[in-house]
């Protein structure tokens, strides 16, 4: 996939690709980010199959294992069938991308160049999977306004004071250049998603997450003079990790706010 993010996810018959989360996650292609591989998986034999299959796709310095062994049940040829879906040569097609297994379901979220392609890659995964699992196609296809995003962005991240959802200057300044780009373009819906690294409780990095994503949707109402219904936000906390949580430069890339276009 095309992104600037990759991560892979498993768990309880569960797998998640993302630039690509607990249940699984795998991003995209050779980029400048890793493929994170995380959740968890029933035995070694398991984990070592789903990594050597990761960096057979996206390359060994690509790839980065945070998967766990803890004795899930897997659905019969669970992992037959996720080898197929990680194969797929369509999945690079997908930007900011996120593969889900849960059980027998199998959600594909992410970004693809057109309406074509969106179609294309469900079909293709589903002919994969031959029935045998159900597909949710949540992919959607990207917008010139997501593309300014992504370049005011450029990889820099929204600061907060550590722990709490209280903005820093720094943090201010990068959302004055993101509000000048959104007041150009509204009329447009834009999703506010915050992230947290994987320190600490679940539960309370998705409440911290939400909370910076509702901080930064007030200040850009209140200082850009948004429309507030233009603004929608969701807080994932470490569900969907960009980088490695093993290191500290990791956390501090997963400790960012995602702008969504055209959600």
């Amino acid at each position: 996939m095309n992104s600037p993010t990759r991560a892979l996810g498993l768990g309880l018959a569960a797998l998640a690709l993302q630039a690509w989360s607990a249940p699984a996650t795998v991003p995209p292609p050779k980029a400048a980010r890793p493929v994170v591989a995380s959740g968890e998986v029933p035995d070694e034999a398991t984990k070592a199959a789903v990594l050597q299959r990761l960096r057979d796709q996206y390359g060994a310095d690509q790839v980065v294992n945070e998967l766990q062994v803890s004795g899930v049940q897997m659905p019969p040829n669970w992992l037959q069938h996720v080898q197929k879906l990680l194969a797929d040569p369509l999945l690079k097609q997908v930007r900011n991308g996120q593969l889900i297994v849960r059980g027998q379901q199998v959600e594909l979220q992410g970004e693809v160049a057109s309406e074509a392609l969106r179609q294309d890659v469900a079909q293709s995964l589903s002919q994969q999977l031959n029935g045998a699992y159900s597909l949710k196609n949540a992919l959607r296809v990207g917008s010139t306004e997501q593309g300014q995003l992504d370049q005011v962005l450029a990889g820099r991240i929204v600061e907060f004071e550590p722990g709490s959802a209280v903005l820093r200057p720094q943090g201010m300044a990068l959302l004055d250049e993101i509000g000048s780009v959104l007041q150009s373009v509204q009329g447009k819906r834009v999703q506010i998603v915050g992230h947290t690294d994987g320190q600490g409780e679940r539960a309370s990095n998705i409440t911290l997450s939400l909370a910076r994503a509702d901080a930064v949707r007030q200040y850009l109402v209140q200082k850009h003079r948004l429309p507030a219904q233009q603004l929608s936000i969701d807080g994932v906390g470490p569900d969907q990790p960009v980088a490695s949580n093993a290191t500290e430069e990791g956390r501090a890339r997963n400790r960012r706010i995602e702008f969504r276009a055209g959600i």
